[in-house]
């Protein structure tokens, strides 16, 4: 007589006695001549061609992600730029020595009237590995954005955005608006891949708001730091002058052709791959051995 009035506690628990967990599988379980729920009585063909595709699409896709990882310099963004042109373009001025931000001070060069010189032999350096990592962030389709708050190069960053298919912010940045998008933008929102700042200071000379946020969402940034900035918190700091309109102007320019190269690479890659499989398809299918039932069928319809 126990086990009768166990039976309703172990139901409100969640235990089934094994009798009854056996029943209801079998009631769940779909009968032979019945369509299941995965296939809706479709046939099994489809099924299986779908698998194929997909993993022939996804060995095209890991081939085209793979290759330019085996270069150092797979998008050849040395030959953008050059040290005399960064020097014509007056990269190299900095501020006053008063102005001076002591994690600047490995990047500087020297002073010379007061005013601080930038080393452009490190600002070369620093500058080839912020392109590379531009266009390759570019190459696999991400999201980048332009960021500045000065008002005289708004339309230069926001013209050099559309012109390479990306977006800009040159406006008023509201804190909390990259660590709290689901609330402030809606759910399913995404966040950029990188962001490139022009500036990171604001019009009052304090921090972009943008730098201290994507350190904390760890998105990945690049920055043209200056002799008063702090390259702290910047993924890829380019020691150079952001004030001059000569450098804003190239350094725009050579983010532009990072970014369109990387993307015409791309394309250019998946066309060479899918023709290639094209034609190795083309050549090996007269090699393929015939099946077995070929013949039969073949001398079936021949006798008809």
């Amino acid at each position: 007589m126990a086990p009768a009035p166990a039976l309703p506690r172990l139901l409100r628990a969640g235990v089934w006695p094994r009798p009854l967990r056996l029943h209801v599988l079998k009631a769940m379980a779909p009968e032979p001549g019945q369509p299941s729920i995965r296939t809706l009585g479709s046939t099994a063909a489809p099924a299986i061609s779908e698998p194929e595709a997909s993993s022939s699409n996804t060995d095209l896709q890991d081939r085209i992600l793979r290759e330019p990882l085996r270069h150092s310099d797979f998008f050849n963004v040395k030959e953008l730029f050059s040290v005399r042109s960064l020097f014509d373009a007056r990269v190299h001025l900095g501020h006053k020595a008063g102005c001076r931000h002591r994690f600047m001070e490995p990047y500087i060069f020297g002073s010379r009237l007061d005013q601080d010189i930038i080393d452009l032999e490190q600002t070369a350096t620093h500058l080839q590995l912020a392109l590379n990592f531009v266009a390759h962030v570019a190459y696999r389709r991400g999201i980048i954005l332009f960021m500045s708050r000065n008002r005289q190069f708004s339309h230069l960053i926001e013209s050099t955005a559309r012109a390479c298919g990306e977006y800009a912010h040159t406006r008023y940045f509201k804190g909390g608006l990259l660590t709290n998008a689901p609330l402030l933008l809606g759910p399913g929102v995404r966040l950029p891949d990188l962001i490139i700042f022009l500036h990171t200071l604001n019009n009052v000379f304090e921090p972009h708001v943008a730098v201290r946020d994507a350190a904390k969402m760890s998105i990945p940034t690049v920055g043209i730091v200056d002799t008063n900035c702090n390259p702290c918190l910047i993924t890829y700091p380019v020691p150079g002058n952001d004030d001059s309109p000569p450098s804003v102007q190239l350094f725009c320019e050579l983010f532009r052709k990072a970014i369109v190269r990387a993307k015409e690479k791309r394309k250019q890659l998946e066309a060479l791959y899918r023709l290639q499989d094209q034609a190795g398809a083309s050549a090996q299918g007269p090699t393929n051995p015939p099946s077995p039932g070929a013949p039969a069928r073949l001398g079936a319809g021949h006798s008809s």
